[in-house]
């Protein structure tokens, strides 16, 4: 489970009419914010003070926001417009039973896959919030990949890179797998022996740049 410094803890429930009424949002999103989010929660204030953090920065402060889920089936566009529209940094801890995910928005909305709500780990890494933040994207983008038995070598021997780098890098990588994945399917199946020694060839020719991209 998340954990935080208790002077981090806020833990006040946020009436969700309130809420959603602040957003724009379609009849169809709203609709769906109405009948697929039970609680919100605001769980953390994440500030220089409440993590003894030097105060320097962009960065004044990053709030952690848990959605208690009517079902494990989300629009997570309704996610996306809450972190779009809302001008303090957010970190979504999203909840249905005993179950958990984390959601940040970054360009785009990045989650973790869904697990245990107890075994769900996240480190406020740095000495300041910018470099928390950048932490928390890190953890949540390139931790929930296809290539994950790459993640921890694959973010040691890229710390040079800077945070959208890594991401790109990344992306490139999860595309690249995934086509990898496919030509190995077409191989196997593959009758003619021609044909199947070409998908072959491409695909180890993939893998081989792959492998440079993370090695």
């Amino acid at each position: 489970m998340l954990t935080f410094p208790e002077k981090a803890r806020v833990g006040r429930n946020m009436p969700k009419e309130a809420f959603y009424k602040r957003l724009k949002l379609n009849t169809d999103l709203r609709d769906k914010f109405v009948t697929d989010i039970k609680h919100i929660v605001l769980e953390y204030k994440l500030t220089p003070v409440t993590l003894n953090l030097e105060k320097e920065g962009k960065t004044a402060e990053i709030l952690i926001l848990s959605l208690e889920l009517k079902k494990k089936e989300l629009d997570y566009r309704i996610v996306e417009n809450i972190a779009r529209q809302n001008s303090h940094k957010l970190l979504f801890l999203l909840k249905f039973q005993e179950q958990g995910q984390l959601a940040i928005y970054y360009a785009k909305l990045y989650k973790s896959g869904w697990k245990l709500a107890d075994n769900l780990k996240l480190e406020a890494r740095g000495l300041t919030l910018d470099s928390i933040w950048e932490g928390f994207i890190e953890q949540i983008a390139l931790g929930n990949a296809e290539y994950s038995n790459k993640n921890a070598e694959f973010g040691m021997q890229n710390a040079e890179l800077s945070l959208d780098e890594k991401l790109k890098r990344h992306e490139t990588i999860l595309k690249l797998q995934k086509d990898i994945n496919k030509l190995e399917r077409l191989s196997w199946k593959e009758k003619q022996p021609k044909k199947k020694f070409e998908l072959y060839t491409r695909m180890k020719s993939l893998q081989k740049e792959m492998d440079k991209m993370v090695n």
